[in-house]
């Protein structure tokens, strides 16, 4: 099966079972839109976080508060996390008690507020105080953010049974990972603490996700773009992009050892390097490093018939330390750095047996989007 195919019920909420009251479940949405006065592109994120339904109703209760952690409370809440990248970057976090939200569970449909989370439709504002960001448990910074979004999603990047129904439901995964569109088409409006940006369906090149389950993955890995120049076709191409992600996951009690899910769409060929079709006799190989002034990443993987080596780096002055808590109310990361504009190559090789390949094309990356996490 390809992971070309359309799966909405694994865009669905997940925070049933034991999930409920020791779970995570969100949305990610990225995208490039352009200042309205100067015509400069800049990055933005929006997320629809939520933590621990079955834990409390009336209240937020934020895992890093003094008081929580001594009465042993953990984390309850949906929580709006935005942003953007850049010289000047941000993220906000506007939290709602979960009895101020609507969530449905035959349809994705996300409401608190006026904020919205839909298939194809992402609203909402966020407006944050000095005297709620001089607050460590809100991991915040100050300022305002609205957006008003229509979503168009293609190519998705389904990664198989390991997130089919039965081991859903079993909560196989400690941490599953659904991509409603590695290429996503975002058309509207973000204003940024005054400034306003268009975002235009061509030029948004934008990505949605979904991640879930009881604890996140360590080390933490993630890049994706659909910015791409084939070197070989001598033009950006329109129907292809690439995801990769994963560290160290862990199945059935079982932590294996620095694995990760990609995908590759080359204008709408599908190639895929996924660990858990064992059948497919994929390898990785993987470092990312800190510089002075980057992050650097290096994948190289091989399967059956392909190999891909991909070389990503973005400025760290451009990128955000990305604040989270786990279900347990623990900050795991002592550093997980996310950034939007990342940039690199991509080089796609075919086999043709006795350790020969041949080099299929060269990919120009840019706007991509990058994750790197450690303990």
């Amino acid at each position: 099966m390809s992971f070309l195919k359309v799966a909405p019920e694994k865009n669905l909420p997940q925070l049933d079972g034991k999930l409920a009251k020791s779970g995570y479940d969100w949305w990610w949405h990225s995208f490039t839109g352009k200042s309205e006065k100067t015509g400069k592109e800049r990055g933005f994120f929006i997320e629809f976080f939520t933590v621990n339904p079955a834990l409390s109703k009336d209240e937020v209760v934020l895992g890093q508060d003094p008081e929580n952690k001594k009465e042993g409370k953990r984390p309850s809440y949906l929580m709006i996390k935005c942003g953007c990248w850049g010289k000047r970057h941000f993220q906000f976090h506007k939290f709602f008690p979960w009895k101020d939200v609507e969530l449905d569970q035959k349809t994705l449909s996300v409401k608190a507020g006026d904020c919205i989370l839909t298939e194809d439709t992402l609203k909402g504002s966020v407006e944050i105080s000095e005297d709620e960001a001089s607050d460590p448990a809100r991991m915040t910074d100050a300022g305002t953010m609205t957006f008003d979004l229509k979503i168009e999603k293609h190519l998705p990047f389904n990664v198989g049974y390991g997130t089919s129904r039965l081991f859903r439901k079993m909560k196989a995964f400690e941490m599953y990972w659904h991509v409603s569109g590695m290429q996503t088409f975002y058309s509207g409006t973000v204003t940024v603490n005054g400034k306003k940006f268009t975002v235009e369906k061509e030029s948004s090149f934008g990505y949605a996700d979904k991640n879930w389950g009881a604890d996140f993955t360590l080390p933490w890995l993630w890049l994706s773009s659909n910015h791409i120049y084939s070197e070989k076709e001598g033009r950006v191409l329109k129907n292809s992009a690439f995801d990769i992600g994963g560290g160290r996951p862990k199945a059935f009690f079982i932590r294996f050892n620095r694995k990760l899910l990609s995908a590759f769409c080359y204008e709408g060929t599908p190639l895929e390097f996924n660990f858990s079709k064992f059948w497919t006799f994929t390898r990785t190989y993987f470092d990312c490093y800190e510089t002075d002034t980057d992050i650097v990443w290096k994948v190289r993987q091989e399967n059956f018939s392909f190999v891909h080596v991909t070389e990503i780096k973005c400025p760290k002055k451009e990128m955000l330390l990305a604040d989270y808590e786990t279900p347990n109310g623990e900050k795991k990361f002592k550093k997980l750095w996310n950034g939007g504009t990342g940039f690199g190559k991509v080089k796609i090789f075919k086999k043709r047996g006795f350790g020969k390949k041949d080099l299929i094309d060269t990919w120009i990356v840019r706007n991509c989007g990058c994750e790197w996490g450690e303990e």
